[in-house]
Parts: C-alpha cells; sequence; structure tokens
C-alpha cells in the first residue's frame, strides 16, 4: 500500500492552511467587489438576490482561477517562513533532507494546482462567463416594472407611468397614471384604477393589466411652429381592461455561445484558429489561447520563485523579502498582461512579449533555487537591507536628539 512518506505530509499540512486561508479571503474580496455592482443593477427588480447569488455563482471560475496563484505563492511563502523561524528547516537538513527534498511535495501539490488550474481556464470559466452574461441580459432588457417605486416617474422605452399604491407579493397596484410618448405619430395617456403585471405566452415583456380606466389618445402631435394649423383631435374612451406590454425588447437576440473567443473552451479555440472561415479575430483567439496557457504554466515557477524568499536568518530582517517576493509577482504580471494586450490589439508575437518574460522569471527563480540549495553563500539582498535598516536607524536617532535640544 502507497503511504506518502511524513516529511511531505508534514510539509504539505504547513503550506495548505495558509494556502487555503488566502484563497478564501482573496475570493471573498473579489466577489465583494462585483456584489455592489451587480446590486446596483438589480436592485428593486423581484427576486433581485436571486439574481445577485446566480450571477455571483457564475464568477467564481473566474475569480478562483484569479486566486489560485496568488493563494498557492503566499502559501508557500508563509508555511516555509514558520518552518525556517521555528528552526524546523534546521533540523530538515540535519537529517539529510535538503532544500531540493522539501521542494518535491509542493512540486506535487504545483501539479495538482495547474490541473485546476487548467480545467477551469480550459473549460468551466468559458461557460460560465456565457451564462453569467445570459442572466445580465435578461435582468436589463426583462422586468423593468419591477424597478417602479410607488409615487415616483418611471421611464419604460417611450412610456413614463407612476404608481400610487404596489404591492410586489401579488405584483398588484392600485391608481396608475401612464403617458406614452410616440413623436410625430402623437400621445397616449391612461388611467386606471387598479391593475396587476402578468406574462402573456409569447410576449417576452411583461404586460400590464389595467382594469376601469380612461384613455386619452392623439394620433398627430401639435405643430407648435405653425399654431394656424387645425389641432389634432383627441379620442377619449373607456374601458373595463386594458392590456399593455411595458419595457422594452433588446434589438438583438441573445447571441449564442462562441460569438467571444473568452466563451470557447481550449479546444474549441485550438479549432477555430485552425478553421480558416472563423469570423473571430485571430489575434484576439491567439491572445486568449497563450493567456490561459502562461497562467497555468506559472504555478510550476512559483516553488522555485517563493523558496529563496521564504528562508532567512532567524535574526535578520523577514518583512521585506515577503515584499520583494510579492513586487516580483504582481510586476510579472502586469508585464504578461501588457504582453497578452499587444497581442491582441497588435498581433505582435506571443513567444516574445509573452512566453519571453514567463522564461526570464522561470529562469531567475531556478537560479536562486539552486543557489540556496547548492552553494553556502549569503544572500546577497541581506546586507543592502541591513545597511538601509542601519541608516534609517541613524537619521531616526539625530531628529529624535535634535529635537530633545529644543527649548
Amino acid at each position: 500500500m502507497f503511504r506518502i512518506p511524513i516529511i511531505d505530509r508534514y510539509v504539505i499540512s504547513q503550506i495548505t492552511r495558509p494556502l487555503l486561508a488566502s484563497m478564501t479571503i482573496g475570493l471573498l474580496v473579489l466577489l465583494a467587489e462585483r456584489l455592489v455592482r451587480l446590486l446596483d443593477i438589480t436592485m428593486g427588480k423581484q427576486n433581485s438576490f436571486g439574481f445577485v447569488f446566480e450571477a455571483l455563482a457564475y464568477l467564481v471560475p473566474h475569480y478562483l482561477g484569479l486566486a489560485l496563484p496568488a493563494a498557492m505563492f503566499l502559501g508557500l511563502l508563509f508555511g516555509f517562513n514558520k518552518m525556517s523561524k521555528d528552526s524546523e528547516i534546521d533540523a530538515f537538513l540535519a537529517a539529510g533532507a535538503g532544500h531540493h527534498r522539501l521542494l518535491r511535495p509542493v512540486f506535487f501539490l504545483a501539479i495538482i494546482m495547474a490541473a485546476c488550474s487548467m480545467f477551469i481556464f480550459g473549460w468551466l470559466e468559458p461557460h460560465a462567463r456565457y451564462a453569467y452574461r445570459s442572466v445580465l441580459f435578461n435582468v436589463k432588457n426583462v422586468e423593468v416594472f419591477y424597478l417602479a417605486e410607488e409615487g415616483v416617474f418611471m421611464q419604460a422605452g417611450t412610456r413614463t407611468f407612476i404608481l400610487d399604491k404596489l404591492s410586489r407579493d401579488s405584483n398588484t397596484f392600485e391608481r396608475i397614471f401612464l403617458f406614452d410618448y410616440r413623436g410625430e405619430k402623437g400621445a397616449k395617456a391612461v388611467t386606471a384604477i387598479d391593475g396587476a403585471l402578468i406574462k402573456v405566452p409569447g410576449e417576452p415583456r411583461p404586460v400590464l393589466r389595467l382594469k376601469d380606466g380612461h384613455r386619452l389618445e392623439v394620433s398627430k402631435w401639435p405643430d407648435m411652429e405653425h399654431l394656424k394649423l387645425p389641432v389634432p383631435k383627441a379620442v377619449v374612451s373607456t374601458f373595463d381592461t386594458l392590456d399593455t406590454p411595458i419595457g422594452k425588447i433588446a434589438k438583438d437576440a441573445f447571441p449564442p455561445r462562441g460569438t467571444n473567443e473568452r466563451e470557447l473552451t481550449i479546444i474549441e479555440l485550438v479549432h477555430e484558429m485552425a478553421n480558416p472561415d472563423s469570423k473571430l479575430q485571430p489575434s484576439r483567439m491567439r491572445s486568449s489561447l497563450h493567456k490561459r496557457l502562461v497562467n497555468v504554466a506559472t504555478i510550476f515557477i512559483l516553488p522555485f520563485l517563493a523558496l529563496p524568499f521564504a528562508m532567512g536568518r532567524r535574526r535578520g530582517q523577514r518583512g521585506y523579502r515577503f515584499g520583494i517576493a510579492l513586487l516580483i509577482l504582481v510586476g510579472f504580471h502586469e508585464i504578461i498582461q501588457a504582453g497578452i494586450l499587444t497581442v491582441k490589439e497588435n498581433d505582435t508575437n506571443p513567444y516574445l512579449t509573452v512566453w519571453g518574460p514567463f522564461a526570464v522569471l522561470a529562469l531567475f527563480s531556478i537560479w536562486r533555487f539552486w543557489t540556496l540549495s547548492f552553494r553556502l553563500s549569503r544572500d546577497w539582498l541581506e546586507p543592502a537591507i541591513d545597511t538601509v535598516k542601519q541608516a534609517v536607524s541613524r537619521i531616526s536617532s539625530l531628529f529624535s536628539r535634535n529635537k530633545g535640544l529644543q527649548p
């Protein structure tokens, strides 16, 4: 029976806890920012919270794909830094388990994370993105009535209406005034004692069913510049029941999945790139494909980058290591994003603008890890940081001394 060595299990346990904490916090922060925008779109609509949580669920794959590399990097930094501070790394080294041995379980973890990232970017996110856009399309183009508030004029297409009393539970209202301006074709004004919102088969818009009302209709709008022309006649009538659709229908139907390169899976994207009759722009498809691949490949170099920055002297300045490591990762992300944008807009070679910076970071990370594991040399950053710290301490003490001499 295969059993995981105790060293591997311990290293994984030390990394997993900060990794999961970082992923959870990062995911919640990213979703909270989008939650505010979704509430602004859906507030006041029927089952608005249902729309919000459905849309947020479709956004989870996108934000999870972004949070995975960052969470893994922070997990590696905090996990190995804790073991270094507690002298556990020294114990491993004394037992003959070098840094390269400690990296073995981390690399297996990176393989699992990369597989999850490939599944998210390659299949789950494209489908979830399309579903998210579909939900927003339905919210923005249907159920305009649910934005209404009591005693407030509301605009729905060419119609302006105001309701006196409104019951959302039963979709009924009391005393409505509705004005429909049709431009050169005239206008129509309707008042009713009460009514309800109903759904009619075959009608994509909600329908207002008005009861016991009056209707004033003008077939032509008066020409205010030529007052000598006869005034259009108005037709006044009463009704017991009147059905009128409210809101507007989008000019174009919601397109099927595949009209945007970000909604295609990796397999579909490759097939579409090989199709000479594709309607999608080749540079946009190329940038989307390389963006997904480089995000997955970056996970494999994170262990080599994080481990050297997590180690340090027990009495040394460890904070700067985290800062420099995060700065390198953020800078690399921005460079990659700029390279992808260049491929999309200018159709440049992705192997130069995207994979070139990736190769530089990979070589730097492997060199740092090799130096840590197989060379007995002091980290060149530590003396520089110590010098800066001493200079800051001298300047601070000088200002404190001068301040104390002042009367």
